[in-house]
């Protein structure tokens, strides 16, 4: 039973993870937009967030495979509800009207 408990908490660390790792890519990408230098913003966010969470999923594992599998189980399941939960941009938005400057 012990067990189940230590994997259950492992897979709400991966989801704390995801959330930090997508919800700072969204953060980002709304930033970097804006910004006028963008390629900052996004090379040190990416560098930030994969830092934090590998270090964030070497702790939770703790040499475990199973505890890291649970961990990573969790961090997917947060990327489905982050990119749900962000949707797409407002079709009427400024964000979105740069972004189509940027395609063509």
């Amino acid at each position: 039973m012990a067990d189940v408990a230590v994997f259950a908490l492992a897979g709400v660390a991966g989801v704390f993870l995801g959330v930090v790792f997508f919800g700072g890519l969204w953060w980002t990408v709304r930033q970097g937009l804006a910004s006028p230098r963008p390629a900052l913003w996004f090379l040190g966010s990416l560098l930030v967030r994969t830092a934090v969470v590998l270090a964030g999923i070497y702790v939770v594992a703790a040499g475990d495979w199973r505890r890291m599998l649970a961990c990573v189980a969790g961090f997917a399941i947060a990327r489905v509800v982050v990119t749900r939960l962000a949707g797409p941009p407002i079709a009427g938005s400024d964000l979105a009207l740069e972004e189509s400057r940027h395609a063509s």
